[in-house]
């Protein structure tokens, strides 16, 4: 029997969890990404492994996914995870107003916290600013970004997959009915069009997948990309995340990487994805409400400034108040365009997760029936990942 044949069109996280999870399930897969592996938004993450803490007050379903991906994500790829853990520190009496509530929520999500006194959290990161009032530590965690794809990227290819680079969509192959029946690509590599047939295709472009759906025909994906300037400090001041303990704002995070820290982020809305600046000011922020957390940061030399945008689902509100949780789209519901199914939104730690769901999406829609099998099963070595040559 011949095996189903999907396109997946993103190699970020989203895209290589979804090859993963497909090929598993006996797909043929091709993976084409206009750029290199995590090309685009995946690639300048700071590397939080979340606990789901952060949205334990005001989106306990993202809460939720975070901290059970958390601990699964620990399970099958601990290569390239550090898991040191986190705090959530308050500093003045607007972060103890908020203490009560979060307790609440994280006792709502089953995320597991303890709280610390002043004189034990400054043990254990003497860099914290001394008016530190009370902390509480969570399981949060750091991994790398580059080596979380290419994990689920090899893992991907020892199944089978394929994996286009340097490949960028320009449009979509349909019948006579207008359903989906392939893609065609730009092969950077020789700069030419190549056209790819597939029994069906998953729009994994994270912010940019609304620009992929409304090149099949539909406009109506709810995606509100919203980037978000991170600054990174060339001195490892903090062996824990450190997370303000107050409602999600801008410059509340400290994510240790090997012998750096990086203070994010800011969130504001941009109309060219691809070229959105690292504004000073945001710059500037950054070091502000960092060494409010962690005052040393001031003396430590800035290493880079650099920018994400994030895929968040847009629920008509803005920025921050946007639902970080994942949807996954048919297309046909949508707009009477089968064969095309998008999947976006959520966050680096429900990469995993996010595939599944949209797997079994796929499968439905094909008639295929197969489980999956992620949760179990442990990745293979980012280093065995191999660039497809064609």
């Amino acid at each position: 029997m011949t095996k189903p044949h999907a396109i997946v069109i993103g190699a970020g996280f989203t895209g290589v969890a979804v090859a993963y999870d497909l090929a598993q399930r006996g797909f043929n897969v091709t993976v084409v990404e206009r750029g290199p592996i995590v090309n685009g938004t995946s690639g300048r993450t700071h590397g939080l492994l979340h606990s789901g803490a952060r949205y334990a007050v005001e989106d306990q379903e993202s809460a939720i996914e975070c901290i059970d991906e958390n601990l699964l994500l620990r399970k099958i790829v601990p290569q390239v995870i550090e898991p040191n853990g986190g705090l959530f520190v308050a500093i003045n009496e607007s972060d103890m107003a908020y203490r009560d509530d979060f307790i609440k929520g994280c006792a709502e999500c089953h995320i597991e916290i303890e709280e610390l006194s002043r004189e034990a959290v400054l043990r254990i990161e003497p860099h914290l600013n001394p008016n530190t009032i009370t902390a509480f530590r969570v399981p949060d965690g750091t991994f790398d970004p580059l080596r979380l794809a290419l994990a689920f990227a090899a893992s991907a290819q020892n199944l089978g997959a394929k994996f286009r680079l340097f490949s960028e969509v320009e449009g979509f192959l349909k019948n006579d009915n207008g359903n989906v029946t392939g893609i065609r690509i730009m092969d950077r590599t020789k700069t030419k069009p190549v056209d790819i047939g597939a029994d069906i295709v998953v729009n994994a472009a994270g912010a940019w997948s609304g620009q992929i759906a409304a090149l099949a025909g539909d406009e109506s994906i709810p995606i509100k990309p919203t980037p978000g300037v991170m600054v990174t400090y060339n001195k490892r001041l903090c062996n824990l995340v450190i997370n303000r303990l107050n409602e999600p704002g801008d410059g509340d995070i400290i994510v240790p990487q090997r012998q750096m820290v990086t203070v994010g982020t800011t969130s504001f809305e941009a109309e060219d994805l691809d070229y959105i600046p690292v504004f000073e000011d945001q710059v500037k922020l950054m070091l502000e409400r960092g060494r409010e957390l962690i005052p040393d940061i001031q003396y430590a030399d800035e290493r880079g400034a650099f920018m994400a945008s994030r895929p968040l689902v847009d629920s008509g509100l803005k920025g921050r108040s946007l639902a970080r949780t994942f949807k996954c789209f048919d297309h046909n519901e949508s707009a009477g365009i089968d064969g095309l199914v998008t999947i976006t939104g959520g966050k680096a730690t429900t990469l995993r997760l996010m595939a599944e769901k949209t797997a079994d999406l796929v499968c439905k829609k094909l008639g295929v029936s197969a489980h999956c099998q992620t949760a179990q099963t442990p990745l293979l070595s980012y280093r065995q990942f191999k660039v497809d040559q064609w």
